[in-house]
């Protein structure tokens, strides 16, 4: 224990009113040389305090912190706002929001289907009778 809480702890045991003074205590040590006085004063001017002090802080309760942060549930309101009719948004951006929050990996994302074209040909039905006629040479035509 240090000596200050020590007499410290003595002074709550004492009974009120009967404190006696503190005895000055008397140096018995030489008084330190100038140079030593320069240097002590050099390295405490040099030190800064470099952490914030707590003066004039006020300590809150913990519950009244909780009390005031409590959570509001507006879960209901939010339901009901929503499902009104005078709130309706496009599909493809109800889509679109629900593709960006799907997930940011691969595995996250459905695969997409590619379509599919129909199967067209460039040649027309006159085209196929050109070329048989210069092909097989008109025959087998009726």
């Amino acid at each position: 224990m240090s000596a200050s809480l020590l007499r410290k702890a003595l002074e709550l045991l004492e009974a009120p009113g009967v404190s006696a003074p503190r005895p000055k205590r008397t140096e018995t040590v030489a008084q330190p040389s100038n140079q030593s006085l320069k240097r002590r004063r050099k390295k405490i001017s040099g030190r800064k305090r470099e952490t914030a002090t707590v003066k004039g802080k006020v300590i809150k309760s913990a519950l009244e912190e909780y009390k005031k942060h409590q959570a509001v549930d507006h879960f209901e309101e939010n339901i009901q706002y929503m499902m009104s009719s005078q709130f309706t948004t496009d599909s493809t951006i109800t889509q679109k929001v629900l593709e960006q929050n799907r997930g940011r990996k691969s595995r996250d994302r459905p695969k997409k289907e590619k379509k599919k074209k129909p199967e067209a040909t460039v040649f027309t039905e006159e085209d196929f009778q050109k070329f048989e006629r210069e092909y097989f040479g008109g025959a087998g035509l009726v």
